[in-house]
């Protein structure tokens, strides 16, 4: 396969990076306004912020009554109070069992002594015998003189006894009596109440919101918005109800494991175990041990106190490791770094409320920078996703010279897809990452050595069980070459006059490693394959750079995108030598340039009127191409004189 060299380019060098301005300086500033306003604001912020999560939550039902024909006012007015019942019959139902268990703790008050009793003497206990006896260990050692007698000022003190004093508070009134018991009561009440109104006018103009947001965020870009509030819409209501039914089953079960051991106000803890596993990852645990303690505590023997841990950790871990990742999908868009993240912020801007809210607060945003460029760090930051690809990842691991990293990483995604996949996609990516950072001059010449020597590892490691090895004959090397390391002459090279594919790599500073994964997947194939170095057709002339005519010659490297007059002047030598030159590989971008040149400057492409080959398998293919075709050609008697262009034509259309 030929193709066209896209003409020179004078400086691939990117841009420097850009230093932050002002821009950057306005975006800080308007973060610490955000939060300062977060943070004062809580008393306000809070009970608006419920109430828009609440219509979240209930949207999905309002809708439902709705579509059952209540009508949309009364459908909205019907979610809400159902919301308000369900809250009202759980905050009774905690104050009960707080009232039952407190009453029932006299009950309790000779086990909790002797368990006191048992646990002072094995420790501290322990602790003040051993304290005791040091300190009589001391005072053996340096006695002190006795302190002088007080008889004196005792005479001379006064024997009447102290005057006992008592303090009498005025009885309170009736109007204090309903003030002292009211008043911790209306603070909630208040909220709650807020939250219902906000709640039933956003979900009364939800759709007037809607639009309004859309005209907020922009119109030009309608799709852009409308997909952002549908994703964060679905993510919310869809996280909140399935939170809601796992808590509440994950409850009831703690709430009947311990109330078969005997644990009091089980009805209780299995209603804040549902309520603390709002906060993620230590929510339902701070729960168990609140009820370990009690069963330590209360217990007639240590057996409640296991028993009770035991239910708490089977449930627990039923939950979050089988049913949580069943109905989620997995997932919830956020990584687990960003989920604690989140609960320390928002607990420390709006205490235990914000610990509920954390993770909901923390999904819009996420969802919000998935959209929203200005924004985008957050999507990067606390979003669950990869943010590098495989290839990017790759790269990374071999500047940073972890190839055992590297080839883990090979290895994971070899389970899923093909070695040749792999290549096309993951290593052809690494080499265009690699090509760029050397065209810019960024990478130091120690650094290149180890990045190809790591490459070279893992392709190796990447290598089928008994493949055989090729190597060139020796030859005297430039001392440029001598800086490249030993990848671009030697590797994969031999004078193997029988193999019917020779493969010529070009000069750059990653050729060998193409050149060498082609080899690889040639020998797969089951086609024998000589490796040389350009040099020999660069240098040499006459008897010394002749190719066989039954020979395939396949030219790889990675500078179609400079195209230096090097490669123009052996692509020219190899065509002359061989009728059906293959050429590879070039990038996607390096492909489509040098079609446009083809289109535009035809002229300017010589003799070559197609583009190199962009993928090492597809390369590997029309070099087998090629030998399939002349095998035909030569069972059928006509020879190897019209091998290239048939060739060429079977190639294209495999291609």
């Amino acid at each position: 396969m030929s193709g066209p060299l896209p003409p020179r380019r004078s400086s691939d060098r990117g841009p420097p990076p850009e230093v932050p301005g002002l821009r950057a300086l306005t975006s800080l500033v308007a973060g610490v306004v955000v939060i300062v306003a977060l943070y004062f604001g809580r008393a306000v912020l809070m009970p608006i912020t419920l109430a828009v999560l609440l219509s979240f939550v209930l949207a999905p039902f309002a809708t439902s009554l709705r579509r059952a024909g209540l009508g949309h006012v009364p459908s909205v007015i019907a979610a809400v109070l159902v919301a308000l019942c369900v809250l009202a019959a759980t905050s009774v139902l905690i104050g009960a069992q707080v009232a039952q268990l407190a009453g029932d703790l006299p009950r309790y008050e000779a086990a909790v002594e002797r368990k006191a009793k048992t646990l002072h003497e094995e420790t501290i206990g322990r602790a003040d015998a051993l304290l005791r006896r040091a300190t009589a260990a001391l005072r053996h050692i340096a006695r002190t003189p006795e302190p002088p007698s007080t008889d004196d000022r005792s005479a001379n003190s006064s024997d009447r006894p102290p005057m006992p004093v008592e303090v009498l508070e005025p009885r309170p009134s009736s109007f204090q009596l309903v003030q002292r018991f009211v008043a911790p009561v209306v603070s909630p009440l208040a909220t709650a109440g807020i939250v219902a109104v906000v709640a039933i006018f956003i979900l009364l103009q939800r759709e007037d919101l809607r639009d309004r947001l859309i005209r907020l965020f922009g119109v030009r870009d309608l799709h852009r918005t409308t997909t952002a509030m549908d994703e964060a819409a679905r993510r919310l209501s869809r996280y909140f109800l399935v939170q809601v039914a796992v808590n509440a089953s994950v409850g009831t079960l703690i709430s009947i494991g311990l109330a078969l051991i005997g644990v009091p106000g089980a009805l209780l803890f299995g209603v804040i175990t549902a309520l603390l596993r709002f906060v993620p990852y230590v929510g339902a645990w701070i729960a168990a041990l609140l009820a370990v303690i009690l069963a330590a505590a209360i217990g007639p023997s240590w057996w409640m106190m296991i028993w009770t841990a035991i239910v708490f950790v089977a449930v627990e871990l039923a939950a979050g490791q089988f049913v949580e990742p069943l109905l989620y999908g997995h997932s919830t868009g956020l990584s687990p770094f960003a989920v604690i993240i989140a609960a320390i912020f928002w607990g420390w801007i709006w205490g235990p409320v914000g610990l509920l809210l954390s993770t909901p607060l923390t999904l819009c945003l996420v969802t919000l920078g998935r959209h929203v460029e200005r924004v985008a760090f957050l999507d990067v930051l606390f979003g669950n996703h990869p943010v590098l690809t495989p290839g990017e990842n790759l790269y990374q691991r071999l500047l940073a010279n972890d190839a055992p990293d590297a080839l883990a990483q090979a290895a994971t995604m070899l389970e899923k897809t093909s070695l040749e996949a792999w290549y096309d996609t993951v290593m052809l990516e690494c080499l265009r990452l690699a090509c760029d950072d050397v065209a810019r001059g960024v990478v130091p010449p120690g650094q290149l050595t180890a990045v190809r020597t790591a490459a070279l590892g893992v392709i190796g490691e990447l290598a089928p069980a008994g493949s055989p090895s090729v190597a060139v004959a020796p030859r005297k090397r430039s001392k440029a070459e001598a800086r490249r390391g030993p990848l671009n002459d030697t590797a994969h090279e031999a004078p193997d006059e029988r193999a019917p594919v020779l493969c010529v790599k070009g000069r750059g500073e990653f050729d060998g490693l193409a050149a060498t994964i082609l080899v690889q997947l040639l020998q797969r194939r089951g086609i024998e394959v000589i490796a040389v170095s350009a040099e020999r057709y660069l240098r040499r002339r006459g008897e010394e750079a002749r190719i066989s005519r039954d020979k395939v010659v396949c030219l790889v490297t990675l500078e179609w995108r400079e195209s230096p007059p090097h490669l123009r002047n052996l692509v020219s030598r190899l065509q002359a030598l061989s009728p059906d030159l293959v050429m590879g590989i070039a990038f996607a971008e390096d492909r489509n340039a040098a079609r446009h040149s083809a289109q535009t400057q035809p002229e300017a492409a010589g003799p070559v009127k197609e583009p190199a080959i962009g993928s090492f398998a597809a390369l590997a293919d029309a070099c087998a191409e090629v030998l399939r075709t002349r095998s035909m050609l030569n069972e059928t008697g006509n020879g190897n004189g019209n091998a290239g262009a048939k060739g060429n034509q079977q190639i294209a259309k495999a291609l």
